[in-house]
């Protein structure tokens, strides 16, 4: 649903926390944007464990009044949800709402937010990869001096960003300040800077062959849902470098495992993955070539801040009658 420009938007706007949110924050969001009225009651609230902690400490229980009291708060004639996730897409899909409540809300979310943290855990993955970080491990673990051999360039090397949104338009300056050849895949077509080779999603097959690294960005939705599959990671140079930082639900993940037993996939750095927490059968947690981190790339001390400067942004587009950043496609959830 677009804005209407045409409308008369509100002269003050009221905010309601049903997230964990400090004070310092609230204070920000009010200082940037002083026509908020921001209503929170911290007892209400589970408090946060670290930076980015939205779902707040697991052992808070609000008593029956606390949540009523909850309930009364948020459910005041709702118009607007900004999510603090960047894929909160799929946590308004989730709620499975009518198409009246689809077009009465609008729904943001915090994409971009993420983008620095992200990028920079992609070049990690794909150092450790041209690097050779597992045998180095093995070698070090079994205290084994062997023979020299040849480490991979960045410089040399082309990667393939698979989206090219917020996270990957970073990755791309980041890998050609590194010297590499980068290609990505977006369905504009629209240049990006660092960005050798455009090419649609569905040329992705093509696009992969012979690449040394592939980089996983994009959201979970209906349409990318395994879009990462065997004819894409067999297209690939044989023991390239593959990173994960978008969805799990991107990729199809058996035919990771399998493309990692064989040897095709040398090295994977995977942040995200179909379901989580990841099983404890998966053989992704015991394959040596394999680099887990459990969804937490992302996290860092600035987040928060970031997320507060990004609402109050766009707490000033909607009281202006402005269009809303990051607004979620209700169609396709992303």
């Amino acid at each position: 649903m677009a804005f209407d420009p045409t409308a008369q938007p509100p002269q003050r706007l009221r905010v309601v926390a049903s997230t964990p949110i400090s004070e310092e924050l609230i204070d920000r969001v009010v200082r940037a944007e002083p026509r908020i009225d921001f209503v929170r009651d911290q007892s209400l609230l589970a408090p946060q464990r670290f930076a980015g902690d939205h779902a707040g400490d697991p052992s808070f229980r609000r008593t029956p009044e606390q949540q009523q009291a909850f309930e009364d708060l948020v459910d005041s004639g709702l118009l607007w949800v900004h999510t603090m996730p960047a894929g909160g897409g799929s946590q308004v899909k989730a709620a499975q709402l009518t198409d009246d409540e689809l077009n009465r809300i609008s729904f943001t979310t915090s994409a971009g937010v993420h983008a620095e943290p992200l990028a920079e855990y992609a070049v990690f993955g794909l150092l450790a990869g041209a690097k050779t970080l597992p045998r180095l491990l093995k070698q070090q673990r079994d205290i084994h001096w062997t023979d020299r051999w040849e480490m991979g360039l960045l410089s040399q090397q082309r990667i393939l960003l698979v989206g090219l949104g917020g996270i990957g338009r970073v990755v791309a300056a980041k890998l050609a300040a590194l010297g590499g050849t980068v290609l990505g895949t977006s369905r504009s077509g629209t240049p990006v800077p660092g960005v050798h080779e455009i090419v649609h999603p569905d040329d992705l097959a093509d696009a992969a062959r012979d690449v040394d690294g592939i980089v996983v960005s994009l959201p979970g939705t209906a349409a990318t849902e395994g879009l990462v599959d065997a004819k894409v990671l067999r297209a690939a140079k044989p023991g390239f470098t593959f990173v994960s930082i978008g969805r799990g639900t991107v990729i199809d993940e058996p035919a990771l495992i399998d493309a990692l037993r064989d040897g095709h996939v040398g090295f994977a750095a995977l942040d995200v993955f179909a379901s989580e927490p990841l099983a404890v059968d998966s053989p992704l947690w015991t394959d040596p070539k394999v680099l887990i981190s459990p969804h937490t790339a992302a996290l860092n001390s600035a987040e928060d801040r970031l997320i507060a400067g990004l609402f109050a942004e766009n707490a000033t587009r909607y009281l202006d009658g402005r269009p809303l950043r990051n607004r979620v496609d209700t169609v396709e959830f992303y």
